[in-house]
């Protein structure tokens, strides 16, 4: 297999939905409504996958015809840390009912997060074919719309599945301790700073030390988005990301946070709605920096 190293953008399945294009973003067909979802509940071409950070939700209801995928147990390898080998990848498509025909919709809780992860790793294996709900479970469970406890089972497919390929979006220690370009870090002002280690209302666990890469700016992940769980317009982000902190789409991005989830969410506003061209993703993050023998820590604001 000849690695892939494209990020290109994804081929519209029908079109971009009307209502993301009014947002004004670089690639509006990685995202679809709610509605679009409803839509194509039936649609045999269509596979939606629910992955969370709590991994029970699913069972308590789900939108119809979704399948769950445990980013712990699906998406990471069991002895090491990394991701799953591409025969595991293949296996797992292959048994979600997925080939490179299919249309794969993604949504989780907490405004995507999780979702975003999870897009974020099946662009490692070069899969294209990717959308995310815009507003994700919170949007589907507040407008009304129907859920389910039913578990589907599709026919198993013989999708093939490309080699893994990391050095486009994923970056490792080494690589952002040279990083001369920009460092964006989307865990909290408290993680940032140094005063915690982990989120508040989180075990304060899993590093030795606080605070941030020296020259990394603070953008907490969820400035992205709005109450309802939906990214905020293009414009807005540009206010975000440009006005206020200075990123320009010519630079070199790597973002980071803990253990690369939130940061994934970055990337994928950074790549997809905006439109950058570089941005990887450091998904050793600060359980790695923080851990790691003499790398340098800032501290404060």
């Amino acid at each position: 297999m000849v690695p892939v190293t494209s990020t290109a953008p994804n081929p519209p399945a029908a079109g971009a939905d009307p209502a993301i294009v009014a947002k004004g973003y670089v690639h509006p067909e990685v995202l679809v409504t709610t509605s679009w979802v409803a839509d194509h509940l039936k649609d045999p071409k269509v596979r939606i996958l629910e992955s969370d950070e709590d991994v029970l939700l699913y069972d308590t209801g789900h939108i119809p015809g979704a399948q769950k995928l445990d980013w712990h147990q699906d998406l990471n390898d069991q002895v090491i840390r990394d991701y799953l080998s591409r025969d595991a990848f293949q296996a797992l498509l292959r048994k979600l009912g997925i080939d490179d025909s299919t249309t794969v919709v993604f949504y989780g809780d907490k405004n995507n997060w999780w979702a975003a992860y999870a897009f974020w790793v099946f662009k490692l294996f070069g899969f294209t074919n990717t959308r995310l709900i815009d507003g994700g479970r919170s949007k589907w469970e507040a407008e009304g719309r129907p859920t389910t406890t039913d578990v589907p089972h599709y026919p198993a497919t013989q999708y093939t599945a490309h080699e893994r390929s990391d050095s486009a979006i994923r970056a490792f220690f080494a690589e952002v301790r040279e990083h001369k370009g920009k460092l964006v870090d989307v865990r909290s002002p408290q993680e940032f700073t140094g005063e915690k280690l982990h989120m508040p209302d989180y075990p304060q666990e899993g590093t030795l030390r606080g605070g941030h890469i020296p020259g990394a700016k603070s953008v907490p992940w969820a400035r992205a988005a709005n109450p309802d769980g939906t990214f905020k317009t293009a414009a807005e982000l540009r206010a975000i990301y440009e006005t206020e902190q200075g990123l320009k789409s010519s630079d070199d991005v790597i973002a980071y946070c803990r253990i690369g989830e939130r940061s994934s969410h970055t990337w994928f506003v950074l790549t997809y709605l905006l439109g950058y061209p570089k941005v990887r993703n450091y998904d050793g993050s600060w359980t790695e920096w923080g851990n790691a023998v003499r790398s340098p820590i800032a501290k404060g604001a």
